[in-house]
């Protein structure tokens, strides 16, 4: 149950049981090669842009992806470790579905964002943030906004509405994040983050991995998503203190394949010239050295979520993330939940077209938007 919990704070978690454990060999069947390539930002979103921000006497610059044109503005807050891509799928799902506007932003520290202190990730800064980029976005008459945000992007989402950063704020969603359930899991974290490679061979072994390992189920998600977990580093495969994640991260495939009589030459030498000049692929950010800002994320969240004036929806992977605070709050009608099960803790990847649903019908039920023709 513990190992369950370790990436409640995070973008993605070991699946839950029943489902493949970390590191599991996920079997396809003979003669089935599933394509792991990267996919384009450009299929799912239709805009790119960096938003500059004031920041004392410099910059901050932040990738931002957007669609359409009308209705209510998503604004879609990431988990630790991910990016405004993890958002990708679920955008296209949620634009054919109600008139709306979406506008997925990486976080500082993770993904393409530039700010001038990648060290200061406390909820209170992360929720500034968010308020300068609506204010960059639109001036200072926003319109109808409502915050989403996954795991610690759900936290800076809470705090970013109790702090009144979005004051045109339509109302709040948050995708399995408990405060209960997370404060638990802190003390397992390091561990957890641990475990993962440090580097992969390739973005396409990246994807593979997040697939494998159950990080992400939804393969076309991580397809487009992991681009934005993982940069290219300059240290060579053959280098002290990379082989072993190398093996961990990538050898398990080619021992699926020999184990199917398809053994070949793919297989390389740490020693072979040509693997020692291949660039290696790391995470872009190394939340182990965040763990200074993880109980400020979370502690206190479900009173602060109660809190919040504006409409608001819990999606939740299990019903076992409930804590004391939002049962009693969930008794009283104080929000909407709902459970969607067979999901691992990235459940808008996972599971891009049931959250876009249940969005979608929250929406509509509090006349923030309407259906688009043909739906539901």
């Amino acid at each position: 149950m513990e190992k369950q919990l370790h990436l409640n704070m995070l973008a993605s978690r070991p699946p839950v049981p029943g489902g493949l454990q970390s590191g599991s060999k996920m079997r396809m069947g003979p003669g089935r090669k599933r394509d792991f390539s990267p996919l384009p930002w450009s299929q799912y979103f239709e805009v790119m842009e960096d938003v500059e921000v004031d920041n004392e006497n410099s910059k901050d610059t932040f990738r931002i992806y957007s669609s359409g044109s009308e209705g209510p503005v998503l604004l879609l807050l990431h988990g630790g470790g991910h990016s405004a891509l993890s958002w990708a799928v679920f955008t296209a799902v949620i634009c054919s579905r109600i008139h709306c506007r979406v506008v997925a932003m990486d976080l500082r520290a993770h993904g393409d964002t530039t700010v001038k202190n990648n060290e200061d990730l406390s909820a209170e800064t992360m929720a500034k943030d968010v308020g300068k980029v609506v204010e960059a976005l639109y001036g200072e008459a926003p319109p109808p906004i409502m915050i989403i945000g996954h795991s610690m992007g759900g936290a800076i989402a809470v705090h970013t509405a109790a702090a009144n950063h979005v004051p045109s704020l339509l109302g709040l969603c948050v995708i399995d994040v408990v405060e209960g359930t997370a404060m638990d899991a802190l003390n397992s974290m390091q561990n957890f983050l641990r475990s993962r490679p440090k580097t992969f061979k390739s973005v396409e072994n990246a994807i593979e991995w997040s697939v494998k390992s159950g990080q992400i189920r939804n393969i076309e998600s991580a397809r487009v998503s992991m681009v934005g977990q993982v940069k290219k580093c300059e240290e060579p495969l053959g280098s002290p203190g990379v082989s072993k994640s190398i093996t961990e991260g990538i050898i398990e495939e080619e021992e699926e394949e020999e184990e199917e009589g398809q053994s070949n030459h793919k297989r390389k030498k740490e020693d072979d010239p040509e693997v020692k000049k291949e660039s290696l692929y790391t995470w872009r950010i190394e939340l182990s050295k965040t763990e200074q800002y993880w109980e400020g994320w979370f502690k206190g969240l479900s009173s602060l979520f109660l809190s919040c004036s504006v409409p608001k929806l819990l999606l939740l992977a299990g019903v076992d993330r409930l804590d004391k605070d939002l049962t009693i709050g969930q008794m009283q009608g104080k929000f909407q939940m709902q459970v969607l099960p067979q999901c691992g803790h990235a459940v808008h990847e996972d599971a891009p077209d049931k959250v876009a649903d249940a969005l979608a019908t929250f929406m509509v039920r509090h006349r923030f938007t309407v259906f688009k023709e043909g739906f539901p």
